[in-house]
């Protein structure tokens, strides 16, 4: 047998033994990530939130930072509450990676944002931006979890 065939044959062997776990894990990731898309549709800072873990980390700007939830709710709930958003889309499909094990995952995504934002002196702002992020997740009591984000935005 050729080295390349035994090789594929392992590939084959390997990509078949972990199918049901991952591909069932790595839709469950997708829809927690269309889940944030919905949240900012909706303006619900609740519903954003409630597959995060208490101990989110977030890498953005530079920094490294380890809110709380109530400080996300502080930061992420004016902000919903004063912007209207007339697109939130993925602009490329979401790239989805699950371990092995089906503990951790991550979720790579690009979105295009247009809306308004009414500034705290009652002024409206027009918002547009193209953004890219990693969401990382960790299964826990067979659940999966927000545990962090690593974002960037266009120029």
């Amino acid at each position: 047998m050729s080295s390349f065939a035994k090789h594929a044959g392992l590939v084959v062997l390997t990509l078949s033994a972990v199918p049901c776990l991952s591909a069932s894990d790595a839709e469950q990731l997708k829809a927690l990530h269309q889940k944030v898309i919905r949240a900012h549709q909706q303006n619900s800072v609740a519903l954003l939130l409630e597959d995060e873990a208490a101990d989110y980390v977030v890498a953005n700007r530079g920094e490294v930072s380890k809110p709380t939830l109530a400080e996300r709710r502080d930061r992420l709930g004016p902000y919903l509450e004063r912007t209207t958003f007339q697109e939130y889309r993925d602009v490329a499909d979401p790239i989805v990676t699950v371990s092995a094990d089906g503990t951790l995952g991550w979720v790579i995504v690009q979105v295009f944002v247009r809306g308004e934002r009414t500034a705290t002196d009652g002024q409206k702002q027009a918002v547009e931006f193209t953004s890219a992020w990693i969401e990382l997740y960790q299964k826990r009591d067979g659940r999966w979890y927000r545990v962090g984000n690593v974002s960037n935005f266009k120029e």
